[in-house]
């Protein structure tokens, strides 16, 4: 059934997509206590695409995220990066957490937070050079942050602090970008800035995956989707995968169906 519904929505399952796509789960369970977060979920992340992770509030979503990353430590299943164990590959990982994850009373200034995207540059002794120092001035300027560099972090608004985060993830020069709700609670200026710089990562070949909860920008902002609700539902295109029955499947009665069908035909 699986490889049926992979099938249908153009998702290749054999071990040549495992080889090509920058990230490949299978069979990945967690569990919090008795309850599973995620159920035996299978993934493959088309590359050179934006991917949504979508589905209802504790769907498993952000622990999906966490455990390809080892963040989390799964109960079973495994997780490849580019054809290869996350061991080796962490490299080639950017990732932005959700804002609320974060300690922002921590003193630190917001060139220095984006200069913790070049430690294993940096090395041992940490020794930061003014090249460094440029590279992060342009992530911050790619954000809109620039004149910011020397501020204190925790002085930052929600909005200005998430795209900090976004240029920490852009100085490490990545090819995968992992993004746990970069939108949540960020104003509309940021959100315009940190899709536009999303899709310009999209544009230089680089991979993006985010988890999102806004359905209405679906269709607008991303190329493929994946819905779960703890097991997987479905994963493919935006044109095949998000429709009224996927979703409904995914939320259930969590969305009157009249907003499902409005969704699914946006």
């Amino acid at each position: 059934m699986m490889l049926e519904l992979a099938s249908k929505h153009g998702v290749s399952t054999g071990d040549d997509a495992q080889e090509n796509s920058p990230l490949t789960i299978r069979g990945l369970t967690v569990s919090y206590g008795q309850k599973p977060a995620v159920f035996s979920v299978d993934m493959t992340v088309q590359p050179g695409a934006m991917t949504a992770i979508i589905g209802p509030n504790g769907a498993g979503k952000s622990t999906l995220l966490k455990a390809a990353l080892g963040i989390v430590k799964p109960l079973s299943g495994q997780v490849q990066v580019f054809g290869k164990p996350l061991a080796a590959q962490r490299h080639r990982i950017a990732y932005v957490p959700q804002r609320a994850s974060i300690d922002w009373d921590f003193p630190t200034r917001v060139i220095d937070v984006v200069l913790m995207g070049l430690y294993r540059e940096l090395g041992l002794l940490r020794r930061v050079r003014a090249s460094h120092r440029q590279r992060a001035a342009d992530c911050l300027d790619r954000v809109g942050m620039r004149d910011f560099a020397d501020r204190q972090i925790g002085q930052l608004s929600g909005g200005q602090q998430q795209r900090v985060f976004l240029a920490r993830a852009l100085a490490q020069e990545a090819d995968l970008y992992l993004l746990d709700e970069p939108f949540a609670g960020v104003d509309a200026a940021t959100e315009k800035a940190i899709i536009g710089v999303l899709k310009s990562l999209r544009k230089a070949g680089k991979t993006v995956v985010v988890v999102h909860h806004d359905l209405a920008t679906i269709t607008e902002y991303f190329d493929n989707v994946f819905l779960i609700n703890t097991r997987k539902v479905a994963e493919g295109t935006v044109a095949d995968v998000f429709t009224a029955d996927n979703l409904q499947a995914t939320y259930g009665g969590r969305l009157a169906t009249a907003q499902v069908d409005q969704l699914a035909r946006a």
